[in-house]
């Protein structure tokens, strides 16, 4: 029951970002996006890759003076095993999930990794066709996230989560994703309040495929209008790559679990780059 009500939680999300959408969705390119081309990629595609965006950034924070404390470099490395040579029940596949992320601060003298987030998950990925094109995908995994550290700098959560990306049209996609926690840590019970219950989004991509804009809001517990909030931008440097100039933008609490219930308002820029068609969040 908890599964089914997870699912049409992120459907309503989708759904609401996504008025009259079976009538507006038009597909990326015709031939490729078909259903057999499709399921074909799904199965011949190299069983390693990228997951979320790869990236490698630094920056100072907005609002407050700056100093080699508070300017940082943030990285983060994220990727996917597809574990099934075809698809499973339901037209699904099996994927092991990994992302990391890194707080680094090389201005200081030692040059300390401040807070290091290790995030590993398996899931099943199913595509999602429409008149027998693609137009996105939804995932159902069981991540956990921890920080490595114990005592009272132990911050470890688990999450049941579905996620999910659709084509609005060949410019445009909305993502959302939402959580079943499992906070077992006691020294970061009230985690909810600072890194989120769900989180939705829209990505922007330009024509010719160089530029790219994309906005997450991350819902807080509490008040209604309690979000983080993460712009980011990018531009290709040539279209036979996947390297971007890139710019993000942060803004709230949960950036880092060390640090969960501090605020955070900061910008960084630097290098990242994206995986094939769109990327996961």
């Amino acid at each position: 029951m908890r599964k089914i009500a997870t699912i049409s939680i992120i459907v309503a999300i989708v759904s609401a970002l996504t008025p009259c959408a079976h009538a507006q969705i038009l597909t990326l390119d015709q031939k490729a996006m078909r259903r057999d081309s499709v399921i074909r990629d799904f199965d011949s595609r190299p069983y390693f890759g990228l997951y979320k965006d790869n990236y490698f950034i630094f920056g100072p924070p907005v609002g407050q003076k700056i100093t080699r404390h508070n300017t940082d470099v943030k990285f983060q490395i994220s990727i996917s095993q597809k574990l099934t040579r075809s698809t499973l029940p339901f037209g699904t596949y099996l994927y092991l999930f990994y992302t990391q992320k890194v707080f680094w601060n090389i201005l200081e003298k030692s040059m300390p990794m401040t807070d290091l987030n290790f995030n590993p998950g398996i899931g099943l990925t199913k595509p999602i066709f429409q008149n027998n094109r693609f137009i996105g995908k939804v995932t159902l995994m069981l991540e956990h996230e921890s920080n490595g550290r114990d005592s009272i700098q132990s911050r470890s959560w688990n999450k049941v989560s579905v996620a999910a990306g659709i084509f609005i049209d060949p410019n445009l996609m909305v993502h959302g994703k939402v959580w079943l926690p499992i906070v077992d840590d006691k020294e970061n019970k009230d985690i909810l309040e600072y890194c989120g219950m769900y989180q939705m989004g829209v990505q922007f991509i330009s024509d010719n495929r160089r530029f790219f804009g994309n906005l997450t809001l991350v819902k807080r517990r509490g008040k209604p209008f309690n979000y983080n909030t993460i712009l980011e931008l990018g531009y290709r440097f040539s279209k036979r790559d996947n390297q971007y100039l890139f710019l993000q933008y942060y803004n709230g609490y949960g950036e880092g679990l060390l640090a969960y219930k501090q605020f955070h308002s900061q910008i960084r820029i630097g290098i990242c780059i994206k995986p094939p068609l769109f990327s996961d969040y």
